[in-house]
């Protein structure tokens, strides 16, 4: 009982100091915001009015998609290293693995390559020495925007992110890395009201073939509408018809394509009527799983709270748009900086509610105001903690 009230104690003076801070940021921002800045959507904070090349203002969600380096690559997605007498070409594969095709003298490319070939003695040793650090920094940065692009394009799946056509072409399918994750999914032509960049009724979907030409699940050739309204997603599971996921997956199968992420069989939850009507989701209360796994919520979306006293962290969320977030609640929580203190954290309660300016959740709603993919995202999420 003692260790109860402890416990209480301790949530309620955290409860306090962090609407203590909230109210003394939120003064600051107003006070020092400066002037043709805005206010971004809640949880994410303040963010510039930023304007792309031509002059026109763009949302940091969309000057996301122009962030994804080409690498110097050409139209075709391959690299030229130069060895003096011998000149190799460096292109990727389908899972962005580099591979290496010698250049014949008459311009044809050789046999593939696993690696790129060491220098000879009768090759340039400069230039042979600039290409070999050349491919392993290329290695190294293809590697890391591998991983980055697979949990945006999961997450843009899961939040029901959108894109214009023109965007689709040119950041994504003709991006001569993003395009090759871009083949091994199914998209989605969705009509948005307001041109907005979520949500959506999805009205067809294709795949990108390697020519990038676009096709539909029976492979025939399909074209991408435009318009003012027309958005480009990828749809989640549960909006893709069993006929089409059995038609993709057949498609996938044929051409031996491995999807970069659970789609067309992610597996789906649903809510009981029960936690529906209920503004806490208890499922998952005592459960005690790895810290680590706990930090991992971020590679899905979730973001940290808030550190409070003694710098511990009790709570994760996960912002649902500009106007909704789902809170975690975690005991004993995670000290910043001192991750390896509490190797386990016990689950606390799951709520629903309106974003603080800062990213917390406040005034608690029904869990069943959940649409039916966030809930099963949400549910997904919580069950891989305790796998």
């Amino acid at each position: 009982m003692a260790g109860r009230i402890r416990a209480c104690a301790r949530r309620d003076r955290a409860g306090r100091a962090r609407a203590d801070r909230h109210r003394c940021r939120t003064d600051a921002a107003q006070r020092h915001r400066p002037e043709g800045q805005v206010q971004g959507p809640a949880g994410q904070g303040a963010g510039e009015d930023r304007r792309d090349r031509r002059g026109a203002r763009t949302q940091p969600e969309e000057l996301e998609d122009r962030l994804a380096p080409d690498l110097g690559l050409d139209a075709q997605g391959t690299l030229r290293l130069d060895f003096g007498p011998r000149a190799f070409k460096v292109g990727f594969d389908e899972t962005l693995k580099p591979y290496v095709r010698e250049i014949a003298a008459d311009g044809s490319d050789g046999a593939r390559l696993p690696d790129l070939p060491k220098p000879k003695k009768t090759d340039d040793a400069a230039l042979s020495q600039e290409a070999v650090e050349r491919f392993k920094l290329l290695k190294k940065d293809a590697r890391t925007i591998a991983s980055q692009q697979l949990l945006r394009l999961e997450v843009a799946m899961c939040t029901r992110r959108r894109w214009t056509p023109e965007v689709f072409r040119t950041f994504l399918a003709g991006h001569p890395l993003v395009r090759h994750i871009v083949q091994r999914l199914v998209w989605g032509v969705y009509a948005v009201e307001d041109g907005g960049s979520h949500g959506g009724l999805l009205s067809a979907c294709f795949r990108v073939a390697e020519d990038g030409s676009a096709t539909t699940a029976e492979d025939d050739p399909f074209d991408i509408p435009e318009g003012a309204q027309v958005r480009i997603g990828v749809p989640h599971a549960l909006e893709i018809t069993p006929e089409d996921a059995a038609a993709f997956g057949q498609i996938f199968a044929d051409y031996e394509l491995l999807q970069p992420f659970p789609q067309i069989g992610r597996d789906t939850y649903t809510l009981t009527e029960a936690e529906q009507a209920g503004t806490k989701l208890s499922r998952w209360v005592k459960a005690k799983v790895p810290t680590g796994r706990v930090l991992g919520l971020v590679n899905k979306g979730w973001r940290r709270g808030q550190a409070q006293d003694a710098g511990c962290i009790w709570y994760f969320t996960k912002p649902l748009g500009a106007d909704r977030v789902i809170e975690l609640h975690l005991d004993p929580g995670i000290i910043v900086g001192m991750v390896d203190e509490y190797p386990e954290q016990e689950l606390g309660e799951v709520q629903v509610g309106k974003p603080s300016a800062w990213g917390d959740m406040q005034n608690p709603e029904a869990i069943g105001r959940l649409d039916a993919i966030s809930a099963s995202e949400l549910i997904r999420d919580m069950e891989g903690l305790r796998a």
